[in-house]
């Protein structure tokens, strides 16, 4: 079966959490500005937009009004989600 494409939002978020996972964007850290993100990933300021909601939504960033955007959290390990534990008998 053939992968679909991904959204370019998608895409940009993804890198950007990879930057936060290596370290390069550490808890605290603000993101650069909408505009500077146009330049330096190439992309629309809607793609940026909605990459960071996306980031909000994972939990990685929170943006404080007239303030900006900064990291409050780490991405969680691909596959590592919690299992249920079976009862004890």
């Amino acid at each position: 079966m053939t992968e679909l494409p991904r959204y370019e939002y998608v895409k940009l978020a993804d890198a950007i959490a990879a930057e936060i996972a290596s370290g390069k964007l550490p808890q605290g850290a603000a993101l650069p500005g909408e505009r500077a993100m146009t330049d330096l990933y190439r992309v629309s300021i809607g793609t940026v937009r909605r990459a960071v909601v996306e980031l909000r939504k994972r939990g990685l960033v929170a943006t404080l009004p007239a303030k900006g955007t900064y990291v409050i959290g780490l991405p969680e390990p691909a596959g590592d989600a919690p299992e249920e534990s079976e009862p004890n008998a």
